[in-house]
């Protein structure tokens, strides 16, 4: 496998050679996860996450305090009890506890397809701003997250400063 991959390495690099010795063959190298992680789009996203799902996950860290509770008075006070308080006590603790797990992880599940979708339409804007930026540039090929680039031929931050445009151009329309 590692052979492989060092093949299609070495005959991308032989092309891409070869065009850029024929002609004005212009190549630029972008890194596309810093673009996701530092765009302004990135925060807006993450922000609108955490208002979306910020008072589910309040609700859920209330009932975990709301058992732990329940389980320290039971551990504090069982020696007072009768044994049905106890048992009564001891069963409303379980039930709490697995509802809370449940809704844990209904919570956990609809968050990740959240993200996800969220993360989906982020990689769908930096496509788009990369592929109209080669386009305006005069591009030839772009390439994410190259082995090595030379800071003379990687463009992240000219794409950022675009995404970041947009970002503020949306802002403004809104």
């Amino acid at each position: 496998m590692k052979r492989i991959v060092l093949l299609m390495f070495g005959v991308v690099t032989l092309v891409v050679g070869a065009l850029a010795q024929a002609g004005d063959f212009k190549v630029a190298v972008v890194r596309a996860d810093v673009l996701l992680n530092k765009s302004p789009q990135y925060e807006a996203a993450s922000k609108r996450l955490e208002s979306e799902f910020s008072t589910r996950h309040k609700e859920l860290d209330a009932q975990q305090k709301i058992i732990h509770g329940m389980e320290t008075k039971l551990n504090r006070d069982s020696a007072t009890m009768s044994e049905a308080e106890l048992r009564k006590i001891e069963r409303d603790v379980m039930s709490r506890k697995r509802d809370w797990k449940n809704a844990q992880d209904e919570f956990n599940d609809d968050l990740s397809i959240r993200r996800n979708e969220e993360l989906g339409k982020l990689q769908r804007i930096v496509v788009e701003v990369i592929a109209a930026f080669a386009k305006q540039e005069k591009y030839d090929m772009i390439l994410d997250n190259a082995l090595y680039a030379s800071e003379q031929v990687d463009i992240t931050e000219k794409v950022l400063q675009k995404l970041k445009a947009e970002q503020s151009g949306a802002g403004s329309a809104k």
